[in-house]
């Protein structure tokens, strides 16, 4: 197995993105107005606002993949997290919550949030082991599978302390 590496946006990877979360997405819930206007244009959804979207290579092999969005000057929002089934278990939800924790805090983000549903166990598993805690749902949510809202604050050093080596 080669070593797995955390790598930024590419649009050769584009496909990827939508694909791994499509599988994810539509085997649970129903593809959103949402979810089709990030898998539309990435770059100008994401990119373009102030965030990023991380992927987890295995070789040249797109093996997971996950967003991190801007909402303002100090809040961010983790979207988008996907792992293919074949690469679940290798720890590549923790390398991309890591590079998106950190780029966040990198970015001055103050808080972290992420909105998900409850039926995803292993996901708020993950989410629960990097720090990130339960708080109410906001009233217009964009997401209707969402039924938890989780979030983190971040340290001006901790996250940003953490080695860039995959960045």
């Amino acid at each position: 197995m080669e070593a797995a590496t955390v790598m930024p946006y590419r649009e050769e990877f584009r496909s990827a993105f939508e694909q791994l979360n499509r599988e994810w997405i539509e085997t649970y819930f129903v593809l959103e107005e949402a979810d089709r206007e990030i898998f539309r244009d990435p770059a100008s959804k994401v990119l373009a606002a102030g965030g990023q979207i991380f992927f987890v290579l295995e070789g040249n092999q797109v093996q997971g993949t996950c967003a991190v969005l801007r909402h303002s000057g100090e809040e961010f929002e983790i979207a988008k997290m996907a792992v293919a089934p074949s690469a679940r278990g290798r720890g590549y939800g923790d390398r991309l919550m890591e590079a998106a924790i950190r780029f966040a805090a990198r970015a001055g983000g103050k808080r972290i949030i992420i909105v998900s549903n409850t039926v995803l166990e292993p996901a708020i598993r993950l989410y629960q082991k990097h720090g990130f805690v339960r708080v109410p749902l906001a009233p217009h949510e964009r997401y209707q599978r969402a039924n938890i809202r989780m979030e983190r604050e971040l340290s001006a050093t901790a996250p940003a302390a953490l080695p860039a080596a995959d960045e």
